[in-house]
């Protein structure tokens, strides 16, 4: 079972990656660990710095990928994404949280922009 959703997990970050780049997105770092938790992808968008959360499922019997996106795993995500941009050398003038909902079903995928904010 864990071996299973590690591929899905994968196959949903590629897909997400190449929809990112498809964008004009520069990715930064992909499956930043830290104390707090994970972030899947950080990438650059003009002069903004975008946390990107990935939910990639089967198919949508239980619901939408991006429902998974509690509001605890956004804390972890906000307080990873704090101590990332603490240690940056450039400062960016917008930060932002966004969802990629990826279906495995027929690898389609929704970018959900500011999906949800640190405030």
């Amino acid at each position: 079972m864990k071996k299973d959703n590690f591929k899905k997990g994968k196959t949903g970050e590629e897909i997400a990656i190449n929809l990112l780049k498809n964008k004009g997105f520069k990715i930064i770092e992909k499956n930043y660990k830290n104390y707090c938790g994970e972030i899947d992808i950080i990438c650059e968008f003009k002069n903004m710095l975008i946390f990107i959360e990935v939910k990639a499922r089967k198919n949508l019997l239980y619901g939408k990928p991006e429902e998974a996106v509690t509001y605890m795993k956004q804390k972890r995500i906000i307080n990873s994404a704090m101590i990332y941009t603490s240690n940056l050398k450039r400062k960016y003038s917008i930060y932002r949280f966004d969802v990629i909902s990826v279906n495995l079903e027929d690898n389609s995928a929704y970018h959900i922009e500011n999906a949800f904010t640190a405030d």
